[in-house]
């Protein structure tokens, strides 16, 4: 060991060059499995109808969602299985396994037979196959921040390991470019019947070349080390999790810093996605090219809010980048409802729609097992067509047994009343009602879909770099931050379980239960008390209980 350090201090450059080839293979192979991952979440929308398409259409995309967070739901177990393989073993290795499992799961969905064509079992094996990438991608990012914090010199790790932060925006990038470039290349007529397909086949590709890269690099010096002097832990999960010295750290890790994180990284990047092209009516080409704009002007400061890091410390910026979204979340996303839907925000304001039923008639607007078809009662009939539209409404308790009715602006249209018709009758009356409204929301100023002539593009894009600044300033730091809590000898396990529970799990389940949230009260902003909260909830833990780290040595 004394040799190959006089030989790396006598060949400074070498050593620099290995510490290039150490951050580009990490970053570049993280690249491919986050694109790899987030391709489903671009594509919800196409999901939705080619594998859920036997239940009504909120619920299938509520469920499209929800199949994209049962990726995140296994990757706390991908973090143990793998973690604990990573310290036992080598991280090099680790995440080899790891890239090989969800550059196969997501060829697979490529090739995945439709609902039509093979019935309920199109969405269990959907289903399956995401799981399988959620178990890989629990044990890809902490090995790859682990490798790289241990390759940087001291007083670099928040700069070197915000290269691997980048790497989640990139991975979204690269698969915003692939989609839109084959939207455009097919046509829409064509991607949505099976263009959308092919980003998911030319991973095989993307696998080949993260494979052939990773295979260039050697262990970890501080695994080496280790493991060289047989100092490395023979049982990770007990000294991780079974001691509370060690796990009184992953607790405070987890709700005082990557809870407010992750929810901040999903809403300010996934969420304001779906919000465009659900609720706003935005098409699905211009959102994706608008997030595309505003994420490659935010993506830099990934980097520097990780080299700032290394001058100030790790807490103020990820506590301040919380306590900011907490803080403008609200009239960010109503900001960015004028702006890109202009017409929907002025019908809002001049004609606010308001719905005012019975509660004890009223259906939860998401049916778990898609059997419910929300045509039972007028009040079912009313909201399951407003959660169509996207459109937002207030509720009005109206006495026992009222009819359900629908305020738009000074128009009031009564729903039917589905228990003295008979299924045909119904079927007539409820089409009707459907048909009036609509004509009345039209006349009101609702539009179907955003006008992209009318859309403040540069305003949209601006407030979407404010929502992605505030994920670089969450996320650009949490990696060197966890690294440092964390003695080398369980540090793969200690650090993969709090971020992967709370970005599997406070972070991936955001899409949906927002949505679910908004479709249980109507408020189209009502979804963003969930970040909101836990956001103000992370930086009240953080500042009483988390400490800073970025003087610390890791090599212990």
């Amino acid at each position: 060991m004394t040799a190959v350090c006089e030989d790396d201090h006598s060949h400074p450059r070498k050593a620099n060059q290995n510490e290039k080839l150490v951050i580009a293979a990490s970053s570049l192979g993280t690249v491919f499995e986050w694109y790899d991952f987030y391709l489903y979440g671009l594509l919800a929308t196409y999901i939705s109808a080619q594998f859920f398409s036997g239940v009504n259409e909120t619920t299938a995309f509520i469920f499209a969602l929800a199949a994209f967070a049962a990726g995140f739901a296994v990757r706390p177990f991908g973090a143990l299985v793998f973690g604990r393989i990573g310290d036992l073993v080598g991280r090099k290795n680790t995440f080899l396994v790891t890239m090989g499992i969800m550059g196969l799961s997501t060829f697979a969905v490529g090739l995945l037979p439709n609902y039509d064509a093979i019935g309920v079992a199109a969405p269990i094996i959907l289903l399956a196959l995401r799981l399988a990438q959620g178990l890989a991608l629990g044990g890809e990012y902490g090995g790859a921040a682990t490798y790289v914090a241990e390759h940087a010199p001291e007083g670099k790790r928040g700069l070197y390991t915000s290269w691997i932060q980048t790497t989640a925006t990139f991975g979204l990038f690269a698969a915003l470019l692939v989609v839109i470039g084959f939207r455009f290349a097919l046509g829409e007529a064509a991607f949505a019947a099976w263009g959308w397909r092919l980003p998911f086949l030319i991973s095989l590709l993307l696998l080949a070349v993260s494979m052939w890269i990773r295979l260039q690099l050697n262990e970890s010096p501080v695994f080496q080390k280790m493991k060289d002097e047989g100092t490395t832990s023979k049982a990770p999960l007990t000294e991780a999790f079974g001691r509370w010295g060690n796990l009184r750290w992953v607790i405070i890790a987890l709700f005082g810093a990557v809870m407010g994180q992750a929810v901040v990284w999903y809403a300010g990047q996934f969420y304001a996605l779906f919000f465009l092209e659900k609720t706003l009516r935005v098409d699905g080409a211009t959102a994706n090219i608008l997030i595309a704009i505003a994420l490659a002007l935010a993506t830099p400061f990934f980097v520097f809010f990780g080299w700032l890091s290394d001058k100030i410390g790790r807490k103020p910026i990820i506590l301040g980048g919380c306590a900011l979204a907490a803080v403008t979340y609200f009239p960010l996303f109503g900001a960015l409802t004028s702006a890109a839907n202009p017409a929907l925000a002025a019908a809002q304001a001049s004609a606010p729609v308001t719905i005012s039923a019975d509660p004890a008639q009223c259906a939860f607007q998401f049916d778990p097992v898609g059997s419910n078809r929300f045509d039972s009662s007028s009040c079912d009939i009313a909201k399951a067509y407003m959660a169509r539209t996207g459109i937002s409404y207030a509720n009005v308790v109206a006495p026992a047994g009222a009819i359900a009715t629908v305020r738009v602006g000074d128009r009031r249209f009564t729903a039917p009343t589905p228990a003295a018709l008979p299924p045909a009758a119904r079927a007539d009356a409820i089409a009707a009602f459907q048909t009036e409204l609509q004509a009345g929301l039209t006349a009101a100023g609702y539009p179907p879909r955003a006008d992209s002539a009318k859309m403040n593009k540069v305003a949209v894009v601006a407030i979407l770099w404010a929502l992605a600044m505030l994920v670089t300033m969450v996320y650009g730091p949490i990696a060197a931050m966890l690294v440092e809590l964390f003695p080398s000898r369980i540090r793969y396990t200690s650090m993969s379980l709090p971020y992967h529970v709370g970005n599997g799990w406070f972070g991936g389940f955001l899409p949906t239960t927002a949505f679910a949230m908004v479709a249980a009260t109507g408020n189209i902003y009502y979804g963003l008390w969930y970040p909101v909260t836990l956001a103000a909830a992370t930086v009240a833990i953080g500042l009483l209980f988390l400490p800073e780290t970025f003087r610390r040595n890791i090599s212990q």
